[in-house]
């Protein structure tokens, strides 16, 4: 077994280290993400890094959208391997940020204007939607997104 330690300093209550386990197969890797009972893939190392922690990301933020509480990681001493190629890693995951980053999806709403805004919108062929998101950043304080 060999240990790879990945070091991402910098605290967040929603950032935590999982164990995973890479097993070498014909081409790349298969990862195992115990804490999380599931398996993904990646060409190499690296890729399979990376897929591992959009796994873990995607099954964390889930998780949070149904109330259920994120697994606490397993100790990396107490993964098992099933082989001597077998490499155990920790892959960190900040899932406030992977949210942020993956979750771009649009939501539909209703907006009440009064109808002769709403003839001057559509009279002089403006986005209601861009500047309401516009507004909407302007007001919150968002200014990476």
């Amino acid at each position: 077994m060999i240990l790879i330690w990945h070091y991402n300093y910098g605290g967040s209550a929603m950032k935590n280290s999982y164990p995973i386990v890479l097993t070498p197969d014909e081409v790349g890797y298969v990862v195992y993400i115990p804490d999380f009972n599931i398996n993904t893939e990646g060409d190499t190392l690296t890729e399979a890094i990376k897929m591992a922690r959009d796994a873990i990301g995607i099954m964390g933020i889930d998780m949070e959208d149904d109330k259920k509480d994120l697994p606490a990681p397993t100790a990396i001493t107490d993964v098992k391997t099933i082989s001597a190629d077998d490499i155990v890693s920790l892959v960190d995951v900040d899932f406030t940020e992977y949210r942020r980053q993956n979750e771009q999806r649009m939501v539909r709403r209703n907006v009440t204007l009064p109808s002769w805004l709403n003839f001057e919108a559509e009279k002089s062929g403006v986005n209601v939607s861009a500047i309401l998101q516009r507004a909407l950043k302007k007001e919150l304080h968002i200014t990476n997104r």
